[in-house]
């Protein structure tokens, strides 16, 4: 197939309804140049007469040089009880002055009814008015029919009559809006068969929510049955369970259906996009994700990491790189000879399949997450493991013990101090104090305090994040606790880990850990 395939994304809109999605003014402009950088056709930026938000955002991205995509404003036909010319949500997609005007309107006969109570006949006045008078100001028009499905098996045959209606007005696109997510692929496709049968010259388009978990597979059956315009959010943001995840749409369109959607050059930036916008929405990536998750390519098995050594094909179903991710190979308790020697030459190390340094790494990793260890999120521990189980490492300083106190008198801050003693290698031993925000930021402070001058080094270091699982709860105060920490410098990250009965122990050994890996890489 040779079809091409437009995307319209509307993370800015519909994926920032979203819970937990939050994006800034700066944001929302950092996130419309990594769609652009994408490929994406369109990128709808919100309603413009909703919130101060959404008409900075029209009016800054006014100024800038997209290469690819179109901005979009959205809204609604004009309210039942207003003129068209004098409709407040008209004006105000109008004066975001965008090229393309996306607006959404009632396709569901009950709705038309019970919703907005205009009638039948009073709803395709205002489609028609409404697409009618925004081409006449020299506006593109995408009608979004939204709860199409629905309203189609209710009564196809209004459904439709909207579709109609909008298109005869002018509308480009006529989006069949799959709103509250829960048709299945059998129905969309019969739907979407009916509208290019009825409507022939018409440009179909799909939009999706994910509430029966088929918002993928639906947008690929309305795209088999003559779509041509897919919308979506990054990484699947949206109301509820989410809108049609397009980092899983766009790599299935054209790697698996042979659609043309973006470039190879730009379906690489697809996991990085992915990734991006995850921490501009202040969301942690999700590591399970098709295609752009850092687990989508991860082997752990033992015959599977083999397997894939010899035959990437053979537990992979496409190229990681041509959507710019990377095959990973985690070491854990059922990991074998095979998945620990792919890891050490990640790491730049070489292993004898036979020798007995890798039967020591093994019972080492093993024993440590009988403990409550886990390393397929903490390379830089893993690392740290071979190293010295093969001689690769240096003494940098020897921890001889630290002590934390917390007090609290009447309404004073809160006061964290950490002591700390430990030895380097010329001898000296020094014996630190520092305060901090919490104890763990008092050990940080202080283990920095106590070495920074040896090593200059670590004021390159930041801490970036800090997880704490709790690994049996039964246990109430007395579970072991396992703590992940990342940490960066001015070009890498990376993550360590520690695990103890007592938090602030397990804080300690993971930033031991960190420390000690930045000065190891360092001295390389």
């Amino acid at each position: 197939m040779s079809k091409r395939i437009e995307i319209y994304d509307t993370t800015l809109r519909d994926g920032a309804q979203g819970p937990g999605v939050k994006f800034s003014a700066a944001d929302q402009l950092n996130v419309v140049r990594a769609l652009d950088d994408l490929g994406v056709s369109y990128i709808e930026g919100g309603q413009p007469g909703s919130n101060p938000k959404a008409v900075e955002l029209f009016a800054r991205s006014a100024d800038m040089e997209l290469k690819h995509a179109k901005m979009a404003a959205f809204g609604s036909t004009r309210h039942p009880k207003a003129a068209v010319e004098d409709d407040a949500n008209i004006k105000a997609l109008l004066s975001a002055n965008t090229e393309v005007i996306t607006i959404f309107a009632k396709s569901s006969s009950l709705h038309a009814r019970e919703i907005l109570k205009v009638g039948l006949e009073g709803n395709l006045q205002l489609v028609e008015e409404s697409v009618s008078y925004l081409k006449s100001q020299n506006r593109r028009v995408i009608l979004d029919a939204e709860h199409f499905f629905d309203g189609f098996f209710e009564d196809s045959d209004y459904a439709l009559a909207v579709l109609a209606c909008g298109w005869e007005a002018g509308a480009e696109c006529l989006v069949l809006c799959e709103t509250n997510g829960g048709r299945l692929p059998h129905e969309v496709a019969e739907a979407t068969r009916r509208v290019r049968a009825h409507l022939p010259d018409a440009r179909i388009g799909i939009h999706t929510h994910n509430d029966a978990g088929c918002a993928v597979a639906n947008s690929l059956a309305s795209v088999q049955e003559g779509a041509v315009h897919v919308q979506g959010t990054i990484n699947g943001y949206g109301e509820r369970t989410g809108n049609v995840d397009l980092c899983s749409v766009i790599p299935n369109l054209q790697i698996k259906m042979g659609y043309k959607v973006l470039t190879e050059e730009q379906l690489v930036r697809l996991t990085h996009t992915s990734h991006l916008v995850a921490e501009l929405a202040n969301m942690s990536p999700r590591d399970h994700a098709p295609y752009v998750g850092r687990d989508a390519f991860t082997h752990k098995g033992g015959m599977h990491a083999d397997a894939v050594r010899k035959l990437k094909a053979s537990y992979e179903h496409i190229d990681p790189q041509a959507v710019g991710n990377t095959t990973h190979i985690a070491v854990s308790e059922v990991s074998g000879r095979s998945s620990l020697i792919q890891k050490a030459q990640e790491f730049g190390i070489e292993l004898d399949r036979d020798g007995a340094e890798v039967r020591q790494i093994l019972e080492s990793v093993k024993k440590l997450e009988n403990e409550g260890y886990e390393f397929e999120g903490a390379d830089a521990s893993l690392e740290l493991i071979m190293r010295r189980a093969i001689g690769r490492h240096k003494i940098f300083f020897k921890p001889l013990g630290y002590n934390v106190r917390i007090s609290h008198v009447g309404s004073d801050p809160i006061l964290s101090e950490a002591t700390m003693k430990l030895a380097l290698p010329d001898g000296r031993v020094m014996h630190t104090v520092a305060e901090g925000f919490g104890p763990v930021d008092a050990l940080n402070q202080t283990l920095r305090k106590a070495l920074q001058s040896t090593y200059p080094e670590l004021k390159e270091v930041h801490l970036e994040d800090y997880k704490v699982r709790i690994l049996d709860g039964k246990k109430a105060t007395r579970a072991t606790t396992r703590v992940l920490i990342e940490s960066s410098d001015k070009v890498a990250s990376w993550n360590t880990v520690g695990v103890s009965e007592n938090i602030i122990t397990a804080s300690y050994l993971a930033l031991l850990d960190s420390i000690e890996y930045k000065l190891l890489k360092s001295s390389d």
